[in-house]
C-alpha cells in the first residue's frame, strides 16, 4: 500500500488518516486498514515502511487479547466474505479488522512510566507533568515513582495535541468518565509493562484511545500498545540520563532533524536505508514482544 491505498475497496471512505483507512462496513461496524504509511513531525511521507501495516495490526490483537481481563475492545469476529470478494480480501490480508461502531472519548489517553518527551520538558519547567507534581531532581529518562496519567485533547490531522491536566480532561469528558478512562489506562499500562519487562522491553509511555459502546460502557480501541503508539526501549541499553533508542520511527524523526527542512509538507525523500531499517525496529519489537 503506498501513501493513499494501492487498492480499492468496494465500500464507502469515511476516513483516511496518517496511517489507518476507515470504512463503514455497515450500521454497526467499521473495516479498518493499516497500510504502511509513516508519518513524522504530523508529516506523512510518500516512501512506505515496507509490512508496517501488518506489524501493527498484528502487535495491537495480540494485546486486545492480553487486556480483554481489564477492558472490552473494538474487535468484532464477523467475517468480510459476505462484504467484499476474494481478491480484495486477499489484497488486505493481515493488515485489517473489523471494529465495533463506537462513540469516540474526546481526549488521548496518555500513561507515562518514565520522564521523556514532551513530560520531560514540563518537567524541567516546575517538576511537574500535565499538573501532577514530582519529585525534584529528576533525569532525563528515569523511571516515575509511579505511572502517571496525563490526558491530551484530540487536534484535527496536521495540528499537535495540547497536554492537559486531569482537571481538564474532567471539564472536556466529565469527571466520572475522565476518572474511568484514566484507571483502566493506568490498569493496563502496568499490565503491559511488567509483561515487556520480563522480555527486555521498556515501555516507557503509551497512549490510548476509548469509545463508548451502546450502553455507555468504556471500550478500548483504535490501535494499542503498538511501536506508533507506544515508546519501546531496551531493557539492557538504558540508561537514566540519556535518551534511549526507541524500537519505532525514532530512526526517521533522527535522520529529518539532520535535514535543512521546516517540517512542513511535503516530507523529503527518505532514502532505502533509513526506510528499510524503521522496518526492521518495527519487525523486531513484533518478535520480541508477540512470540
Amino acid at each position: 500500500m503506498n501513501k493513499f491505498s494501492s487498492i480499492n475497496i468496494d465500500l464507502p471512505l469515511i476516513h483516511q488518516g496518517k496511517v489507518r483507512d476507515i470504512y463503514s462496513l455497515d450500521h454497526d461496524h467499521l473495516l479498518m486498514i493499516t497500510s504502511d504509511r509513516i508519518s513524522a513531525f504530523d508529516v506523512v511521507f510518500d516512501d512506505p515502511i515496507i509490512d508496517k501495516g501488518k506489524v501493527l495490526t498484528e502487535v495491537s490483537n495480540f494485546w486486545f487479547e492480553k487486556t480483554q481481563p481489564i477492558v472490552a475492545n473494538h474487535l468484532s469476529d464477523l467475517s468480510l466474505d459476505n462484504y467484499l470478494p476474494n481478491d480484495q480480501i486477499t489484497a488486505i490480508a493481515d493488515r485489517y479488522v473489523i471494529a465495533k461502531k463506537l462513540k469516540p472519548i474526546a481526549i488521548e489517553a496518555i500513561v507515562r512510566g518514565y520522564l521523556i518527551g514532551s513530560g520531560w520538558k514540563d518537567y524541567q519547567k516546575d517538576s511537574s507533568v500535565c499538573g501532577i507534581r514530582l519529585p525534584e531532581n529528576l533525569q532525563l529518562a528515569q523511571k516515575l515513582p509511579e505511572p502517571i496519567f496525563t490526558p491530551s485533547t484530540k487536534a484535527a490531522v496536521g495540528d499537535h495535541d495540547v497536554n492537559v491536566s486531569l482537571k481538564e480532561a474532567e471539564e472536556i469528558v466529565g469527571k466520572d468518565l475522565a476518572n474511568q478512562v484514566a484507571d483502566i489506562s493506568l490498569q493496563v499500562y502496568k499490565y503491559a509493562a511488567d509483561y515487556a519487562l520480563e522480555r527486555g522491553i521498556i515501555i516507557a509511555d503509551t497512549k490510548f484511545e476509548f469509545g463508548l459502546d451502546e450502553n455507555n460502557n468504556v471500550v478500548l480501541m483504535d490501535e494499542v500498545l503498538t511501536p506508533d503508539s507506544s515508546r519501546f526501549w531496551s531493557l539492557k541499553d538504558y540508561q537514566v540520563g540519556t535518551s534511549p533508542t526507541s524500537f519505532d520511527k525514532q530512526i526517521i524523526r533522527d535522520y529529518l532533524e539532520t535535514l535543512d527542512w521546516n517540517k512542513q509538507p511535503p516530507g523529503p525523500k527518505l532514502p532505502e536505508e533509513i526506510v528499510q531499517k524503521t522496518a526492521n525496529k518495527y519487525k523486531e519489537i513484533k518478535a520480541i514482544l508477540c512470540e
